[in-house]
């Protein structure tokens, strides 16, 4: 069984869930980075036919994409033990699984967010996002049983 939220829970996690997003975030970047020199490296060796490779540069090319790569996957992980679900790496959106009037929804947080202020049913996506109002805090709950 998912872990559920209370709104509560899942406003208490924001900081350390905030700061494992943007880590990934930028281990996203400094992969694609390097990923891209290594591309432009193999595309000049390809249209001139060969040519003397500068070891050292691109050995740290490597180096730095496989390291961005493990600590994008630590942060991903990190994130996701806690329960949380990502949605999208680029703009840092996460929902957090929570129950309202007894259906499945998602809390929907976005980095750049100050607070979880909106949800969505599990079909409806970030498209779908409505403000928590009155009505949702009255009829939400978390998993009881944890």
């Amino acid at each position: 069984m998912p872990k559920r939220f209370t709104l509560d829970e899942a406003q208490r996690l924001l900081p350390e869930v905030d700061r494992f997003m943007r880590t990934a975030i930028e281990a996203r970047s400094n992969y694609q980075q390097a990923e891209n020199a290594i591309q432009a490296m193999s595309e000049r060796i390809m249209l001139q036919g060969g040519m003397l490779v500068d070891r050292e540069k691109a050995l740290g090319a490597k180096t730095r994409r496989e390291q961005s790569a493990a600590v994008l996957r630590n942060a991903v992980e990190s994130v996701q033990q806690m329960g949380c679900l990502i949605k999208d790496l680029d703009t840092g959106l996460v929902d957090f699984p929570t129950l309202f009037r007894g259906t499945e929804v998602y809390l929907c947080w976005k980095v750049g967010e100050s607070g979880i202020d909106f949800w969505h049913g599990v079909e409806e996506g970030f498209r779908g996002r409505k403000a928590i109002d009155q009505d949702f805090l009255d009829h939400h709950q978390g998993d009881q049983s944890q």
